[in-house]
């Protein structure tokens, strides 16, 4: 009798979860020193929590008391607490600020950056685990401080390397849809929700789809039926012309929007809010081309309770397939003064904006921007095992010099050797034998000019002849003609 094998496993990362080369990682790598750098500039202090959180500290994404992962990945501790890995960033900073409230400055000014991880359905750019960096200003009520987050969020994306035309950041009031609201006779909590749903559709469904979602409801092209929020006729005709009123200047949209509220007193704080918010950008330096009103907004439906801000990609980047992919929100934030209170059952005031990096990243490279392949070290070549030792000094010669290098350390020969050097996309590949030894000398291929002339030349005997990019110098010189074909590949 013989017993089978059990069958081996299939290579595979679960969904939403991505293995990231160093190109990817340096582009991340790359954002968050440019972004951090923004924060830091502006007087934010660096603060790091624990990926894990107890689960009560999360709040409203744990619908399931018994066993809390929608939303989260949950695990239960050995006394029976039940522990996730943190959902975002904002969360662990309002347990943290009630934990230490006595002895934080107020207000409180961190930024932080750090992996999160959401148990939700993946897209594209849109994964289950991935890279924020936030920057949060907490004990403040002043709309000066939306604006100053606003301002920084359009620095770090320049910093960041991201042309202005690739994104659009737009800014918006939850205080004004819920004055409109009131003022029109909708003041059931749950029919408000519905409205705000309704709104964040605007993008995809166009006015009539919204229409549709605030009267009796909506049919889609599936035949699925999506029921309204069943409000009157002149409320959606006041919603549809509060959204829409977010054309031109920043103090053009405040107009419209002045007219459409209709001066209730919760749109009238908000439109307040909202002439502060534009006036200190405006001192801040950030123009309208920059940041715009628009009333559409709606984020984070249950969170936000004032200025809510979202940056949204413009460009038009194509999956693996050629195909459009939709990447959305790269950041966001606005102010959200009830979050503190859970733990202390005292209102604190706050505001923060998130940069998406690992989105940030995926969506430029889709777009072709800002992310390139990453170059490799400058690699000697192994051709004499005797000599390693002499391979392993030029190396650490020409690494303290500042130029990475390393030894090839695998089994195969010269041809294999420059082809592994191409894989890495190394500038440089440094040949030392025992002739080169005996005479002092050191070959040195340049790799680059080696590709270019690669591509134009069609016949392997003149290759062979011309030997394109390689030269033969001192052992001495070994340094300076390295640093000058890396120096010549930027």
């Amino acid at each position: 009798m013989t017993i089978d094998a059990p069958p081996l496993p299939k290579a595979r990362a679960p969904r939403g979860f991505q293995d990231r080369r160093a190109d990817i990682l340096i582009a991340e790598r790359r954002i968050l020193e440019a972004v951090s750098r923004v924060y830091e500039s502006y007087g934010f202090e660096p603060l790091e929590t624990g990926a894990l959180e107890y689960a009560d500290s999360l709040g409203k994404f744990l619908p399931d008391a018994d066993r809390p992962n929608a939303g989260v990945f949950a695990l239960q501790d050995d006394d029976d607490q039940w522990m996730a890995l943190r959902y975002d960033l904002t969360a662990p900073l309002a347990r943290f600020v009630a934990e230490h409230r006595e002895s934080l400055p107020r207000p409180f000014r961190r930024y932080a950056y750090g992996t999160v991880w959401r148990n939700e359905k993946p897209g594209p750019g849109r994964y289950r685990e991935f890279l924020q960096c936030d920057a949060d200003t907490v004990g403040s009520d002043r709309p000066e401080a939306d604006a100053e987050i606003i301002a920084m969020a359009v620095e770090g994306y320049a910093a960041a390397g991201l042309p202005r035309s690739a994104y659009s950041l737009r800014i918006n009031n939850r205080k004004l849809l819920n004055g409109l609201l009131t003022a029109a006779g909708v003041d059931d909590a749950d029919r408000k929700l519905a409205v705000l749903r309704a709104v964040d559709k605007l993008d995809r469904l166009a006015p009539a789809g919204v229409a549709a979602l605030l009267g009796a409801g909506r049919t889609d092209e599936s035949g699925a039926f999506t029921r309204g929020a069943g409000v009157s006729a002149a409320a959606i005709d006041a919603v549809l012309a509060f959204v829409e009123a977010g054309r031109g200047t920043r103090t053009a949209t405040l107009d419209r929007l002045a007219n459409v509220i209709g001066g209730s007193a919760e749109g009238d704080e908000g439109l307040g809010e909202l002439s502060r918010i534009g006036e200190a950008l405006g001192r801040l330096g950030v123009g309208d081309d920059q940041a715009l009103f628009d009333p559409s907004i709606v984020r984070g439906l249950e969170y936000y309770t004032g200025a809510v801000f979202e940056a949204a990609f413009s460009l038009d980047p194509r999956d693996d397939r050629g195909e459009a992919a939709r990447f959305g929100s790269i950041g966001g934030g606005g102010r959200y003064d009830d979050l503190v209170a859970r733990f202390t059952g005292q209102r604190m005031p706050a505001t923060g904006f998130s940069f998406g990096v690992s989105r940030l990243a995926a969506a430029a490279a889709a777009a072709g921007e800002s992310v390139q392949r990453v170059r490799g070290p400058v690699v000697v070549i192994a051709l004499d095992e005797a000599l390693m030792g002499e391979y392993f000094g030029v190396a650490g010669e020409l690494r303290a010099a500042g130029i990475a290098a390393e030894v090839y350390l695998g089994a195969s020969g010269m041809r294999a050797q420059m082809k592994y050097a191409d894989r890495r996309l190394s500038p440089a590949a440094v040949i030392l034998g025992g002739d080169e030894i005996a005479a002092g000398t050191v070959t040195v291929k340049d790799l680059d000019l080696g590709r270019v002339l690669a591509d134009s030349v069609r016949d392997n005997r003149v290759w062979r002849d011309d030997r394109p990019g390689q030269i033969t110098a001192p052992r001495a010189d070994l340094v300076a003609q390295v640093r000058r074909i890396v120096e010549a590949a930027g």
